[in-house]
């Protein structure tokens, strides 16, 4: 994928170069030879799918997040209903879960999409590099703050912590806190 784009990249801008350097010899007597429409029409596609990639990029963490929520959601009711049923083997099974959702909602994915994240990293890529240089987001995430990862890890940490000893009542306040937040971080893009 990465020789195919840079291949493609390449051959576009051999073509723009042949373009230009032709431009100038038929604009002979001019003042100033305006680039061919094509160029720029061809420049205006090849803009629209990279911003189209960049929301498709918005889009797929976007699912990755839901599914960590919806996956939550599950371990959630395990845990309350193994609260309720005095089942703490049970109970702290689905709380030590849960812990694990809500800090893949955090870090925008498990270690494999770390690993991802970190290779586009590599080859250049920040998805908010304003907001990287602003503080307001990690290097490479794409829809979670830095703030909001930072409550989500605590709430993640004080689910986890609760599996010692669980109670309804604990799970149902460290929940809402994370239900305050994940909301927001599933709205689609502008």
């Amino acid at each position: 994928m990465k020789s195919s784009s840079r291949l493609a990249v390449s051959g576009l801008l051999l073509g723009l170069a042949a373009g230009l350097a032709a431009a100038p010899a038929a604009a002979q007597g001019t003042a100033s030879p305006a680039t061919p429409a094509e160029m720029v029409a061809t420049y205006s596609s090849l803009a629209d799918g990279i911003l189209a990639l960049k929301r498709t990029e918005e889009d797929l963490v976007r699912s990755i997040l839901a599914a960590a929520n919806a996956h939550a959601q599950v371990e959630l009711g395990r845990a309350q209903r193994a609260i309720a049923a005095g089942d703490a083997k049970a109970a702290q099974s689905a709380l030590e879960g849960l812990a694990a959702d809500v800090g893949q909602i955090a870090t925008e994915g498990d270690n494999a999409v770390g690993a991802v994240r970190k290779r586009l990293l590599d080859g250049g890529h920040h998805h908010n590099a304003a907001g990287e240089a602003q503080g307001i987001f990690d290097e490479g995430f794409v829809i979670v703050t830095r703030a909001a990862k930072a409550k989500l890890l605590e709430s993640s940490r004080a689910i986890g912590q609760m599996a010692r000893a669980p109670k309804a009542d604990s799970l149902e306040a460290e929940w809402k806190k994370v239900q305050a937040i994940v909301p927001a971080l599933l709205k689609p893009g502008k």
